[in-house]
């Protein structure tokens, strides 16, 4: 865990405890200040660099005169980290970050009246709690999507695997080795909600009604769970990129991985595929959100409109294996194609466990959860065979 992801602890976690204090929304757009600087996770922001098929970003700074700078995240915390230091307009936050931004006051009000193609976005999306809190807009749906378990087809053979067994319980594999030293696990405390949520099923008992609110012995459960499993990890995974590599040329062959992954390696004609396991998944719902200091707040409202346009969400979410924000943008996109939402879980909103941060104010466990600063320091023993 490096110092970013420790000053993320220190001031974002710390903030849960403390209201936000409300700041009043920008009431116009005024003239763009001539450039947007945006914290983004990987393949988020795209101007044809890595294939020019993608590239949402040219057009706009044409049309409004405002220069996109991004700076890529592999992790929310790294995300709340970069937010704290201040110096970015806009972040693509997802439910694990938004929180911590909202009641750390780093995030300012959206008016989201000043956002045209605010009322295009997926109804599910526009009041979620994870940047709608009292009764206060702090953002602009962006895209969701699944954690899924990326496998390798060679291995597996015609037995899929259909539980998240396979990554967390030493096993033959169907090629009769050992899935020891050959499957990952993600680098970040919000991991152990996925220890959680296949517990809701291996271990019914325990009286998991949520993998983001456990109480002490259910979160003990899960961190046993993944105690065993750093026994099997070979290595833990943050960065999509080397992730791919690892599928590549490291011998990885079952994680859990987002569709993003998939995607480039089945680009690239690598044995690879994707499932979601009987246990299901956790899953994210990034929000597009305004530093509460943004030096560049009218480009950054020029983008915020920009990012709901359907061309820009069907691209990003064929690029990414992720679901638009706006419903509009499954349909008669050439690169997603009419089935692409479908098959990237848009109908599976309600089965997705999607990313927050855990409180101890919490509703199924009478508000006696352990809070996410004690996910942080717990997981970073893990990682180190604590």
């Amino acid at each position: 865990m490096n110092a970013l992801k420790l000053a993320a602890l220190a001031i974002g976690c710390a903030a849960l405890a403390t209201a936000s204090l409300a700041q009043q929304p920008r009431k116009q757009v005024g003239k763009g200040e001539g450039r947007v600087d945006i914290v983004a996770w990987p393949g988020y922001i795209e101007r044809g660099a890595t294939d020019k098929n993608f590239d949402w970003v040219t057009d706009f700074e044409k049309k409004s005169g405002c220069k996109v700078n991004v700076k890529t995240a592999g992790t929310s915390d790294e995300m709340v980290a970069l937010m704290n230091e201040g110096g970015f307009d806009l972040v693509t936050a997802s439910g694990d970050a938004s929180t911590r931004l909202i009641r750390g006051k780093k995030v300012q009000p959206i008016n989201v009246s000043l956002i045209p193609s605010f009322k295009n976005v997926d109804p599910r999306l526009q009041k979620a709690s994870w940047h709608f809190e009292n009764n206060t807009h702090y953002g602009v749906p962006y895209q969701w999507g699944w954690n899924v378990l990326m496998y390798n087809t060679k291995v597996f053979g015609d037995k899929k695997p259909n539980s998240w067994s396979v990554v967390f319980e030493e096993q033959n594999l169907p090629d009769g080795k050992s899935n020891k030293g050959r499957v990952q696990a993600f680098d970040g405390p919000i991991y152990i909600a996925d220890a959680a949520l296949y517990l809701m099923k291996k271990k019914p008992d325990l009286g998991i009604k949520d993998p983001y609110e456990l109480n002490e012995a259910q979160y003990k459960a899960a961190l046993d769970l993944l105690r065993a499993q750093r026994k099997l990890v070979g290595k833990y995974w943050h960065d999509a990129f080397v992730q791919i590599d690892d599928f590549t040329n490291e011998g990885v062959v079952a994680s859990s991985s987002w569709q993003f992954q998939a995607n480039i390696l089945g680009s690239k004609k690598a044995p690879v595929a994707t499932v979601v396991p009987v246990e299901g998944a956790t899953g994210w719902a990034d929000t597009t959100m305004m530093h509460s200091d943004a030096k560049n707040p009218n480009c950054a409202y020029m983008w915020l409109e920009h990012s709901l346009n359907p061309k820009l969400q069907g691209d990003l979410a064929a690029w990414f294996g992720s679901v638009p924000s706006v419903p509009a943008a499954c349909k008669g996109n050439a690169l997603l194609k009419d089935d692409g939402c479908a098959r990237q879980g848009y109908n599976d909103f309600e089965k997705i466990s999607f990313w927050k941060t855990p409180v101890t104010q919490c509703k199924s466990q009478n508000n006696q959860c352990v809070p996410y600063h004690k996910w942080v320091s717990d997981y970073i023993a893990v990682l180190g065979g604590r």
